[in-house]
C-alpha cells in the first residue's frame, strides 16, 4: 500500500512524463521535489519519494537509499559540495550511504559523504554532516547521537 493517492500519482505523472521534471529518474518523484544525479533507492523507499512534496536529492557525487527507508516532506540530501571560489565545480567525494529501516524526518538535510547504518532516525529540521552507527536517533545541527536503540 502507499501513501499518495491515485490523484497525486496521474499529477506526479504528468509532471515527470509529460512537462519532463525529473524525467532523467526511473522511479516516480513527487511534483514539487527535484531529484537529479546518480539516486539508487532500495524497497518500498520509492513511495516516500512519490508522497513527500519539497524533497531535494542531489546524487552528483551518489546518493543510496536502503529499503524500507522513509522520508519526509522537505528533506534535503545533497551529495556533492562547490569548490571554493568555483561555484559551478562540484568536489568530489564518497556517496551518502542511507541504511535500511531508516526514519528522516521533515526538513532534514543530509551532507555529502555521510554513511547513515541500518534503522537510523533522523530528527526533524537536523543537519547531518558526518556519519552514524546503526540503531541510533540523532538530531541537532549539527546532528549528534540524542540516544541509542535497544
Amino acid at each position: 500500500m502507499t501513501p499518495t493517492s491515485i490523484h497525486l500519482r496521474i499529477v506526479n505523472f504528468l509532471f515527470q512524463k509529460i512537462f519532463r521534471i525529473n524525467s532523467d529518474q526511473t522511479f516516480m518523484v513527487h511534483f514539487t521535489s527535484i531529484v537529479s544525479g546518480n539516486v539508487e533507492l532500495g524497497d518500498n523507499v520509492v513511495r516516500y519519494v512519490a508522497g513527500s512534496p519539497g524533497c531535494y536529492i542531489q546524487g552528483i557525487n551518489g546518493v543510496f537509499i536502503g529499503s524500507d527507508t522513509m522520508i519526509a516532506p522537505g528533506v534535503k540530501i545533497i551529495s556533492a559540495n562547490h569548490e571554493i571560489g568555483e561555484h559551478f565545480k562540484h568536489i568530489d567525494s564518497n556517496p551518502i550511504m542511507i541504511g535500511k529501516n531508516c526514519w528522516i524526518a521533515s526538513n532534514s538535510v543530509i551532507l555529502s559523504g555521510v554513511t547513515l547504518g541500518d534503522n537510523v532516525t533522523v530528527g526533524a529540521g537536523c543537519v547531518v554532516t558526518k556519519s552514524f552507527p546503526s540503531n541510533c536517533i540523532i538530531g541537532g545541527v549539527p546532528a549528534k547521537v540524542i540516544k541509542y536503540k535497544n
